[in-house]
């Protein structure tokens, strides 16, 4: 195994990308690696989304940086453009692709099936065991399960009305994966201290839930949140990418009334404007994961055993509480604490089918 595992809280504010299927490239003007390209292909959401492929992105400029190598990416915005701009790739001559999302696992195996000489990652793909074998892919996975059931437990230890509330961008695994360990958390924390805090926008037992329709829509993820506040959610949690921060406008525009926990990574780095509201964030370290596979291809390692990042490696977790720290009790923090422990040593089973398994 050579992903490090290890996440990074933070992601830098980046750049607009080029849109559609002209890609962008980057070429360095000297050291020993300059042939070698890395390239990327995001998902609807854009690489400006302070979420999950800003931090993809930001996973493959550190390789760059440190290894003085060339870059490309193109910026998908629908989900037509993921053949089109997976093709544009594979013609930049790249030796590493990656792809950003579930979305595009159809387009990654299919490009890497053709292009055996090439090498493809894969960011999010949903479960392990339906994937094609493939030589030249390597899967990204990542077991928020873990890190949202601790998210699960905060939200309820802070909601005030007794009602938390989550909604997603589309019904997909690597969407619902947060909501189904948020809900388990939830759960655990009504059983544990004999109180009854209801989880609005998703049902884990029968897998219904409220979905934003999308991943792009601003307007859209604040209307959906603020439906949500209308029926007394006082915490909420996102997991829509750009139209997540639409639930964060409405928590930050109800005065206090209203707080949020973020997803993919550290939110009071990534839209920083909405610290205040922010209780923490449930973190995937998909930046150094992007990193060390195309550090692994430049040293001809490459390896496509899956890498799942879990509470045990800090591949996921809950980023820092930041200006909520002095006003989480303790006893919460300790129980929380106790929690990913009991959960890294097995002796808390969480129950979502959308989790990854371990890679062997």
């Amino acid at each position: 195994m050579y992903l490090r595992g290890v996440a990074v809280a933070g992601v830098l504010t980046l750049a607009v990308a080029a849109c559609g299927s002209k890609p962008t490239t980057s070429d360095n003007a000297g050291g020993a690696k300059k042939d070698f390209k890395a390239c990327m292909v995001s998902d609807s959401g854009g690489f400006d989304d302070k979420s999950f492929n800003q931090t993809s992105y930001k996973g493959m400029q550190d390789a760059v940086k440190a290894l003085n190598i060339n870059e490309a990416k193109v910026e998908s915005k629908s989900d037509n453009d993921y053949p089109t701009n997976m093709t544009a790739m594979v013609s930049q001559k790249c030796n590493i692709i990656v792809g950003v999302g579930f979305k595009l696992n159809d387009s990654t195996y299919k490009a890497a099936a053709a292009n055996s000489g090439i090498k493809f990652a894969l960011v999010d793909p949903g479960d392990l065991a339906t994937l094609p074998k493939a030589a030249n892919v390597k899967p990204l996975a990542f077991n928020t399960a873990q890190s949202s059931y601790l998210a699960g437990y905060l939200a309820a230890g802070m909601s005030k009305s007794g009602k938390v509330g989550t909604f997603g961008g589309v019904q997909i695994p690597t969407v619902t994966i947060f909501m189904d360990g948020f809900a388990e958390g939830v759960k655990h924390y009504n059983e544990a201290k004999g109180k009854s805090v209801q989880v609005l926008g998703w049902d884990a037992s029968t897998q219904k839930g409220l979905f934003a329709g999308g991943f792009e829509d601003k307007a859209k993820g604040q209307t959906t949140a603020q439906n949500l506040v209308t029926q007394g959610a006082d915490i909420l949690f996102p997991v829509a990418g750009p139209a997540g921060l639409g639930a964060l406008q409405a928590a930050k525009a109800s005065s206090g009334k209203v707080n949020a926990i973020w997803v993919d990574t550290d939110g009071c780095v990534s839209a920083a404007e909405y610290c205040s509201v922010l209780l923490s964030s449930v973190f995937k370290g998909m930046d150094v994961a992007v990193q060390d596979v195309i550090t692994a291809t430049v040293d001809n390692k490459f390896d496509p055993t899956a890498y799942v990042g879990t509470l045990q490696n800090n591949g996921t977790g809950l980023s820092p509480y930041h200006e909520f720290d002095s006003k989480i009790p303790a006893d919460l923090k300790s129980e929380i604490e106790q929690l990913k422990k009991d959960i890294v040593d097995g002796k808390i089973t969480i129950a979502s089918k959308a989790q990854p398994k371990s890679a062997s």
